[in-house]
């Protein structure tokens, strides 16, 4: 997954850092970072109030492929309390390069999710004792999460992202394709009007599910459809 820095794109009238940054001083938290993931583009764009040699290194070294409180937050309808990973190795390297720039391995990741496939993940670090977190966790997680659902609104309905996520990009010959499966042709059907292969038809028709964020064919279709990009027979 590539990874997109929102806090270089124009957003009117939000200032996503500085939002993190109030969110911080309001909850008594060190620091506080967005990630979300669009499933048809397959990136992850987000924004932080880090140290700037942190997210450095964290997108260097691809952290976000294996960081175990994105990936489970991310599989997750209930926020994430980090303590629960501990136990994982890779959360152990991730965290004690982390400590080299202040960051502590205490926090918590709140997971949102969109209608259209895409999820947000806000992640909150405070550097202090296991008592004195679960207190501050008691106290502060009901604003943590309308937080959460304030910053992923705001990125979602930036023009640039919900245009990407609401009109993929397919290739002519996906859509050629999902047009004559509307139509009510088989895959082999398909194959013989255009005078490819099987295969090649399975092949564009995978890639085109992927990039609708669909599991099958027909939900491909459909979802095709309801965008405007093909037409019921």
């Amino acid at each position: 997954m590539s990874v997109i820095d929102l806090s270089n794109l124009p957003f009117p009238g939000n200032n996503l850092r500085s939002f993190l940054d109030s969110v911080c001083e309001e909850n008594e938290l060190d620091f506080a970072a967005y990630a979300g993931m669009d499933p048809i583009a397959q990136t992850v764009h987000g924004f932080v109030n880090y140290p700037d040699e942190w997210q450095t290194r964290y997108v260097n070294e691809g952290f976000q492929h294996r960081d175990p409180a994105l990936l489970m937050a991310s599989r997750s309808i209930a926020p994430v309390d980090w303590q629960r990973l501990r136990g994982e190795q890779t959360f152990r390297d991730i965290f004690r390069a982390a400590s080299d720039h202040g960051i502590s391995e205490q926090g918590l990741t709140v997971p949102v999710r969109g209608p259209y496939g895409d999820v947000g993940l806000f992640s909150v670090t405070r550097n202090c004792s296991d008592r004195e977190w679960a207190m501050l966790k008691d106290k502060i997680l009901g604003g943590l999460q309308t937080a959460a659902v304030h910053l992923h609104d705001n990125v979602i309905q930036s023009h640039s992202l919900t245009r990407k996520l609401t009109h993929p990009s397919l290739s002519a010959r996906e859509l050629e394709i999902l047009q004559w499966i509307a139509a009510g042709k088989t895959q082999q059907d398909v194959a013989d009007i255009l005078s490819i292969s099987n295969r090649t038809v399975e092949v564009h028709l995978r890639s085109g599910r992927s990039k609708l964020g669909a599991l099958t064919t027909p939900q491909a279709v459909g979802r095709a459809i309801g965008l405007g990009l093909v037409h019921p027979s």
